[in-house]
Parts: C-alpha cells; sequence; structure tokens
C-alpha cells in the first residue's frame, strides 16, 4: 500500500532583477571582505581606531550583502541593495582604490536592477502579444 504524497510547489517566480541582482551582490560581498582585509594590511583606519576594524567591517557589510540577496523578492531589498552601494563607495575614503571597486559593481547593479526591469517588462507585453495573437 503507497500513501499518496501532495505534488511538489511550483517553484516561486524569480524576476530578472532579482536573479541579476543575487549575482552581483554574491559576488561583491566576496570584493568587499577583501576589501576589509587590504585596509587592515594597509592600517587605512584614523589613528584611535584599531586597525582590525577594517578586517570587522568587510565581513559585516558582506554578510549584510549576502543577506540581502535573499531580500530581493521584496521590493525594499532593491533599496538596501542601493544603500550597501553608498557604504562601499564610501569605504573610498579609507582606501580610495574602492572607489574603483564601487564604481565597478555599482554598475552592475544599476545593469541589473534597472536594465532587468526594462528586459523583464519588455519580455512580459511580447509574451501578452503573442498570447492574443494565438
Amino acid at each position: 500500500m503507497t500513501s499518496a504524497q501532495p505534488a511538489p510547489r511550483p517553484a516561486r517566480y524569480r524576476s530578472l532583477p532579482e536573479k541579476l541582482g543575487q549575482v552581483v551582490l554574491g559576488f561583491e560581498a566576496i570584493i568587499v571582505f577583501l576589501a576589509g582585509l587590504a585596509i587592515f594590511g594597509l592600517r587605512a583606519l584614523p589613528d584611535p581606531l584599531p586597525d582590525w576594524w577594517g578586517i570587522v567591517a568587510g565581513a559585516v557589510v558582506a554578510t549584510v550583502m549576502l543577506l540581502t540577496t535573499g531580500l530581493l523578492r521584496y521590493r525594499w531589498g532593491f533599496g538596501l541593495g542601493w544603500a550597501l552601494q553608498v557604504v562601499v563607495a564610501l569605504g573610498a575614503i579609507a582606501v580610495p582604490a574602492i572607489l574603483l571597486v564601487a564604481l565597478v559593481f555599482g554598475g552592475m547593479w544599476a545593469y541589473a536592477t534597472i536594465g532587468g526591469a526594462r528586459i523583464e517588462q519588455r519580455t512580459a507585453s511580447q509574451r501578452a502579444d503573442n498570447e492574443r495573437s494565438s
């Protein structure tokens, strides 16, 4: 006698901005942690702060980025992602080379959110046109 198992739930639809944003934030988290190590190694923090705070800051921002990848299903998750881009840019105060990281990943984040939404919208309208014509 076999017991009937319920059918598995279909996977939740993830929009293109969500998928792209998760990839960008995931890779950026690795780079941000390494930037924290660079801040520590260069002893770039002002005198009253211990150098190990560079590692702590990098680890905390990287962890928040990884947690944010799961929050991109909500609209406010993208706002948090934009705020994290600003935090990374502010890291250039300690090490100016971090500005390059902020510009590269900020550009990828902008494409993921803005460009991804445009592509998603265009795809949805094409799908609707195809359904009307068939």
